[in-house]
């Protein structure tokens, strides 16, 4: 591999030189400073990050840890995050736990070898054992879509109770009087919230709380929300509502009634949450309950880079709680 003495010696300068020229431009003359560039460009010539690490202490590089890459909701997290890191000067490293506590761990640890200047996580395992084992190493993390009372950590989440009200409130001022809840595991605080609005909104509505009927699926993808809708058609009565915990889970619903033939909105109207991309181009456009995915992963990754930048010793832990935003489309309008 060509090093940096190999650069200072095919340019006739010293190692400093070279690596003022990478680090600090502006401070060597611009005819050495072409010179020494033309010449990392002919030898191919790139700086060790490793090395530069251990100079300087700090990586260049935060991770992002999240529960399922196949989700768009997560891409869109995954971009507001690597905006903010590129303008920081910064790279994110991306990792998918699957949902899955042991595979968060593996993780963890790959990031403490590493040492990574800090973690974004939305945590698979959900009794904070995996990130308190973590914490032991100081690298600083911050929680996002997930809302978290701790001091020692940021966090950036949506009002998930308020999503879910936005949601149940809708299909009851469709003139419904009881709606299935297909969720994702319960364990997750998401899928929790989501339906203590759910119930918030009926009780608002003066219906008990058995008007809420619930679908709990093993995963939060297109397949469970297909096998939730088998069980949707074996319901008797069949319901005229349902409210999915995120878009995928209602995407795998829709085609189950579909391909029933069963109408959506006329015989069961439908709202999802999360509104990604494909909500708006299923087959019949699907009422979903927004989140600012994109503003959500861009402000966890600020909280994270004040938190490891120069003024790391005025840092002081928030908590960011965004908005919700119903988004109505024709697979909720019946009548």
């Amino acid at each position: 591999m060509v090093g940096i003495k190999d650069v200072a010696r095919q340019a006739g300068v010293s190692v400093g030189t070279v690596s003022n020229v990478i680090n600090r431009p502006d401070s060597v003359a611009a005819a050495t400073r072409e010179r020494v560039r033309a010449v990392i460009d002919r030898l191919g010539y790139v700086r060790s990050e490793s090395a530069r690490q251990l100079r300087a202490g700090r990586s260049r590089i935060m991770a992002l840890l999240v529960l399922d890459m196949t989700n768009p909701f997560f891409v869109d997290i995954a971009s507001g995050a690597e905006r903010a890191a590129r303008q920081a000067g910064l790279g994110v490293m991306l990792c998918n736990s699957a949902q899955s506590p042991a595979e968060e761990a593996d993780y963890l640890g790959l990031f403490a070898e590493q040492r990574v200047r800090g973690v974004l996580v939305t945590p698979a395992d959900t009794t904070g054992g995996t990130l308190r084992s973590f914490a032991r190493h100081g690298i600083p993390y911050v929680f996002v879509d997930r809302t978290v009372a701790s001091t020692d950590a940021c966090s950036v989440s949506v009002d998930d109770v308020k999503g879910g009200a936005l949601a149940v409130r809708h299909l009851l001022q469709g003139g419904h009087e009881g709606v299935v809840y297909v969720s994702g595991p319960l364990h997750l605080p998401q899928c929790q919230d989501r339906r203590t609005g759910a119930l918030a909104a009926l009780h608002e509505a003066g219906l008990p709380p058995q008007s809420l009927l619930h679908i709990e699926a093993d995963r939060l993808d297109v397949a469970a929300g297909r096998d939730a809708g088998a069980r949707l058609l074996g319901m008797s009565p069949r319901p005229t509502a349902v409210f999915c915990a995120n878009d995928l889970l209602a995407l795998g619903v829709l085609q189950t009634l579909y391909a029933a033939g069963v109408s959506v909105p006329d015989d069961i109207a439908l709202v999802g949450y999360d509104d990604i991309e494909f909500a708006a181009a299923a087959v019949v456009p699907l009422t979903s309950v927004r989140q600012p995915a994109r503003r959500m992963g861009r402000a966890a990754a600020e909280l994270l880079i004040e938190e490891t930048g120069e003024q790391t010793a005025q840092h002081e832990h928030r908590r960011i709680v965004l908005q919700p935003e119903l988004v109505v489309r024709a697979s909720s309008l019946t009548g």
